[in-house]
């Protein structure tokens, strides 16, 4: 960033005394964030008349302010991997991608250099000259999560600016992320909200649970747009929208109110559908090999430019299928 390419030497007006010296530099660096001056100031690029500073220092007026930048960020753990990236938007601070099934957004912090590979970052890493390093190390550029099984639209920040930008209107609620699930059975009424604080399993930690007092906000509105009852029994197609981003929040929320999300056995749903009895001399039983989650569509405002943007993903072919055969009449 341009703030932190170059030394800079700034004077501290008599009318800002009193302020901390983080939040002072923060407005007058629009383009660095206050983790960035923390890390400057750890790292002995900041110094106030001479003197290294904390960034809860308090100003007093007239102080020489000398940040010697930039920050010496650390090495990325992921690295590049030339792997097909459907992009549907792109310029020099975000892309909107439209991520696969069974690609895993970025690895865990716990996993060794060797089990970090074929990830989404990975794929970016090569794409892109530049990503945003705000997400850390193991997550650059990366705003917002999909689960592994979760197909749909991701957006990415190239740059810090487009990052900080983006992170606060999620934080807002000005995004909107639309979802289209299908559920097991039908559902008493046709459209509703479900608020259910959300935590993470005390037994099975792989999973998440509306069951516990410590749980954080979550909100979750679901609309019906089609029922269906064949071969295999019945099922509801809807449209779901996320106000918060917890972790397998809309899969956690459904299966709360006694519909999994079909294809999700960590949350409920079989592993294999029989056909219903009568409905045929075969006994045939079907499977989905992923959760029945795709994210359909996102509309959120440029970061850097006043306009907004939408973006809408039709369901891939593997979903599509399965639609056909669950349609299939008795």
């Amino acid at each position: 960033m341009a703030s932190e390419s170059s030394t800079q030497a700034l004077t501290v007006p008599a009318e800002d005394a009193g302020k901390r010296l983080d939040q002072w530099l923060a407005a007058q660096l629009p383009d660095t964030s206050r983790v960035r001056i923390q890390q400057l100031v750890d790292q002995e690029k900041i110094k106030v008349n001479g003197r290294l500073p904390k960034p809860s220092s308090r100003l007093r007026g007239g102080e020489e302010i000398v940040i010697a930048g930039p920050v010496e960020l650390p090495p990325l753990k992921a690295t590049p991997e030339n792997i097909p990236l459907d992009v549907k938007y792109e310029d020099k601070d975000i892309a909107v991608i439209n991520k696969p099934a069974g690609m895993m957004v970025h690895a865990g912090s716990g996993k060794e250099d060797r089990g970090n590979k074929g990830t989404l970052v990975n794929a970016l890493l090569y794409r892109f000259a530049q990503l945003s390093p705000l997400g850390g190390e193991m997550r650059p550029g990366i705003v917002h999560r999909l689960d592994k099984e979760t197909s749909g639209l991701l957006l990415v920040a190239k740059t810090e600016k487009a990052h900080r930008k983006l992170a606060e209107q999620f934080s807002s609620r000005k995004v909107k992320k639309t979802y289209l699930a299908l559920i097991h059975g039908w559902t008493k009424e046709d459209r509703g909200t479900i608020h259910a604080p959300i935590a993470r399993d005390a037994i099975r930690r792989n999973r998440m649970t509306t069951r516990r007092a410590d749980g954080r906000e979550a909100v979750t509105h679901w609309k019906v747009l089609e029922k269906m009852g064949g071969r295999y029994g019945k099922f509801s197609l809807l449209e779901v929208r996320i106000e918060t981003g917890r972790t397998h929040q809309i899969r956690v929320h459904l299966a709360s109110l006694g519909h999994p999300v079909a294809g999700d056995t960590l949350y409920g749903a079989p592993r294999e559908i029989d056909e219903i009895a009568g409905a045929g001399r075969h006994g045939d039983r079907i499977a989905l090999p992923r959760n029945f989650l795709h994210a359909a569509a996102l509309q959120f405002q440029h970061p850097t430019e006043e306009r907004a943007l939408s973006f809408e993903q039709v369901l891939p072919s593997e979903l599509t299928d399965f639609l056909a055969q669950i349609r299939q009449e008795i």
